[in-house]
Parts: C-alpha cells; structure tokens; sequence
C-alpha cells in the first residue's frame, strides 16, 4: 500500500492551490515570470514562440506576449484541432486575430487554414500545466492535448524547446509518470528555473 497519492488527487489538490493565488498574487507572478524568460538565451533567440491564454488559475502569460510582439517575435496559440481528437494546432496570434472561445470556454484564434503553423516553426513552446516535479515531468489537466501534440519531440532531432510555465506552489516531490508523457525542455516558476537539456 502507498500514500503516492494518484494523478487525479494531485490535479485537484494542485488547481485549488493555483486558484487560491490573489489577483496580486497572480499579477506579481505574471511579471515576473517575464523576467526569468527573458534571461533565457532560448526564449530571447526565438523567432516564434507557442503561448497560451490563461485558465483556471494559470500564469497569464499577456505580458510575456505583449514582450514577444513588441520585440518582433511571433506568437502563435494553442486552437483544438477540428478533426484528430485531443490534438493541438498553433495558430498566428496578434492584437487584432479574430477569437471565439472553445468547447472548455477558453478563447483561441478562430481558425483560419492559412493562419496554422507547422509545430517546427516554433522556437519555443510555452505549455501550462497542473504538477511538474524537480525532474521536468509535467502533469497537465488530463486530457493530453500537449502530449499527443508533441508526441513526436521525442523522436525529433531538432524541435522546439518545451518551456513548462508554472506557479511555485505547483511544485511537487515527485509526479507518477505514464509512459506518454512529454517531460519539458525547462520549467519556469516566478521564483526559479530548472533546466533539463
């Protein structure tokens, strides 16, 4: 018998956690987690880096993009691919992209063929996630978009660096691993970064 408690446990406990921050909490996080990207020679060369929007309590990430664009680096976002369930496509993202908001309620760039880009266009992919522990596994919400979606990062020679993007309270011991997990390039929290290439 063990006290691991299981994937499931750790999201609850861990969303709650991130959901307790207060707006200046979360603000203050916000800022800087800019500020530990932009010391990061990976993120300061990329030419196009993924994002997300912010959901259930996870680092808004709008000043990290307003940085990108001003800086003339590419965003792309994260749009729920229409036809291969539970996969990602990224997607141009600029100030006047049309939105609409998907079946979770979360916005994304409505989507336009001509506005999909390949996942090795990407410099960097910032992924949000529920866990992650000192050894770069991430535990993300459960329904694995990201590690369907980068299924092959593995395998590639050369892609994108995976940068996790997390509070300092999600911070766990240790993760359980499935053998499907995409572990991250790097984690980034408000307070530090690990590095694992």
């Amino acid at each position: 018998m063990t006290d691991q408690p299981s994937r499931g446990q750790l999201r609850q406990v861990l969303r709650q956690a991130r959901r307790n921050l207060t707006g200046d909490q979360q603000q203050a996080a916000s800022q800087a987690l800019l500020e530990q990207l932009s010391r990061q020679e990976a993120f300061v060369q990329a030419k196009r880096i993924a994002a997300y929007l912010a959901n259930d309590g996870e680092p808004n990430l709008t000043p990290v993009i307003n940085f990108c664009q001003q800086s003339g680096k590419a965003v792309s976002l994260p749009v729920l691919h229409p036809l291969t369930k539970k996969h990602l496509l990224f997607l141009d993202y600029t100030a006047t992209t049309p939105m609409r908001l998907n079946r979770f309620n979360i916005a994304e760039p409505e989507l336009v063929c001509q506005a999909i880009r390949r996942l090795d266009e990407h410099d960097v992919i910032l992924m949000p996630l529920v866990g992650f522990d000192a050894a770069g596994n991430r535990l993300g919400m459960g329904g694995g978009f990201y590690d369907r979606t980068l299924a092959y990062h593995s395998k590639a020679a050369k892609g994108p660096t995976l940068i996790g993007v997390a509070h300092s309270c999600q911070e766990v011991e240790q993760l359980p691993v499935a053998p499907w997990d995409v572990p991250c390039d790097m984690i980034v929290t408000p307070d530090n970064i690990w590095r694992y290439e």
